[in-house]
């Protein structure tokens, strides 16, 4: 097989392939090995028909195409190596007329990643980003701490915003029950917004034991198309209302939700970690600032084919999001009432800059000739196994040649925004 590149017009590539004679037979030889089963000649079982007997029976051509798809297979990822080509689309193939006992030739069309020579990438100029820490932060982080630490206790009074009701309740639009609208003894955070608008506000004074009707509309986008838009009316009982009962903040309260003995100590130390995670935002901050600045600097000739894949990656993201919600795609849309291809184009703008930054990065890291170490392979192959609960050497063997490129290539990448980072100018 011999590849031979032809010409490059923006992102087009054209070359060809060249079977030789030799291994079209090959191929054929292979392709009768594996189909001949399905032909059936009179005087033969299945699968002990001769092929030449097969050939002259349904044409010599027969077993051309499972042969030339099987060469293709195997020799496209080989001339694209060779030809050292990164496609992002399926190639157009012309083959010239093949013939028995002679060679196949093929000439290929295909998208390429576009060459980027990225610009004005060192020194960029940015404003300095600075997080500070107060005390209402940490005052705000210690009482998140009580509340994740609060027992919920009976109370014998109206209920409030916070409370939690335990309540029986039937929907019903006029005099007709609706499917779906019961429930018994249901807990209920008012003030949390979980339910239809307008239900939790109106248990809010409620007693316990008290019989309430709840008068609502339901959204007129709302899922169901029997309720949608529609005046409801919930009969609902409450059997008991739990207040949030917050621990005391003291030494005892420190000493019993962490390692310290003391409040001030468990005080510092929050300190010191959202003095931490501020720095941590800045220069998150200062370097997205860096990057949309060289994203305006360069122009970048970017093919469709890489946009679409981009929304194709952000609409399997999306659905995967969902899917830990407990929803399904198919089903969000019709709730939105929403064309999947209008959602698409929604897509499309974040998918281009998206597309565009990953590019320019690459190509800073492609200008500054980075490289990964074996050890920085394997600090980071370390990493995911942690997170991922599993034997790095099972981790190794469950990623593949193919994940080991993407893995080298994103830590490329980082080093080239940290790059960036580095040698900005920070006003």
């Amino acid at each position: 097989m011999k590849s031979t590149f032809l010409s490059r017009e923006k992102n087009e590539v054209k070359f060809t392939i060249e079977f030789t004679a030799e291994e079209f037979e090959q191929a054929v030889i292979k392709a009768y090995q594996n189909t001949k089963h399905k032909y059936a000649i009179d005087g033969f079982r299945k699968g002990k028909a001769p092929r030449k007997l097969i050939e002259t029976h349904y044409g010599e051509d027969i077993f051309f195409e499972d042969a030339i798809n099987d060469m293709f297979s195997q020799g496209y990822p080989e001339a694209l190596q060779t030809l050292e080509l990164d496609t992002v689309d399926q190639p157009r193939a012309d083959f010239d007329k093949i013939k028995k006992g002679e060679g196949v030739n093929v000439t290929l069309t295909v998208t390429v990643k576009p060459e980027v020579e990225v610009k004005d990438y060192k020194g960029v100029k940015v404003n300095k980003i600075v997080h500070e820490v107060i005390d209402k932060d940490i005052d705000k982080e210690l009482e998140n701490l009580q509340n994740r630490n609060a027992r919920m206790v009976l109370v014998e009074r109206p209920a409030e915003n916070g409370d939690t009701v335990l309540i029986d309740y039937a929907g019903f639009v006029g005099d007709h029950q609706f499917e779906g609208g019961t429930a018994e003894r249901q807990p209920l955070e008012l003030g949390s917004g979980s339910f239809i608008p307008g239900f939790e506000e109106q248990l809010v004074g409620a007693v316990a034991g008290e019989e309430r009707d709840v008068k609502v509309t339901f959204p007129t986008e709302y899922h169901s198309d029997d309720l949608a838009g529609k005046d409801a009316v919930f009969k609902c009982v409450v059997h008991e209302i739990k207040a949030k009962e917050l621990p005391e903040l003291n030494d005892e309260f420190a000493k019993d939700i962490s390692e310290f003995d003391t409040l001030e100590e468990l005080k510092k130390e929050t300190r010191e970690k959202l003095e931490k995670a501020a720095v941590s935002r800045a220069e998150l901050e200062t370097k997205n600032a860096i990057l949309e600045k060289v994203y305006d600097a360069n122009d970048v000739d970017i093919p469709d084919a890489m946009v679409e894949s981009q929304i194709d990656e952000m609409m399997q993201e999306f659905a995967q999001q969902l899917q830990y919600q407990g929803l399904d795609l198919e089903k969000y849309f019709e709730y939105l009432q929403k064309d999947p291809k209008e959602f698409r184009e929604e897509l499309r703008e974040d998918a281009y800059k998206k597309t565009k930054t990953r590019l320019l990065v690459e190509a800073v890291a492609d200008a500054e000739k980075f490289e990964v170490t074996e050890e920085e392979m394997d600090k980071e192959l370390m990493a995911m196994a942690d997170q991922y609960k599993m034997e790095l050497n099972k981790l190794k063997e469950a990623m593949g040649s193919e994940n080991f490129g993407f893995l080298e290539k994103d830590i490329k990448m980082r080093k080239a925004v940290e790059f960036m980072f580095e040698n900005a100018v920070i006003e």
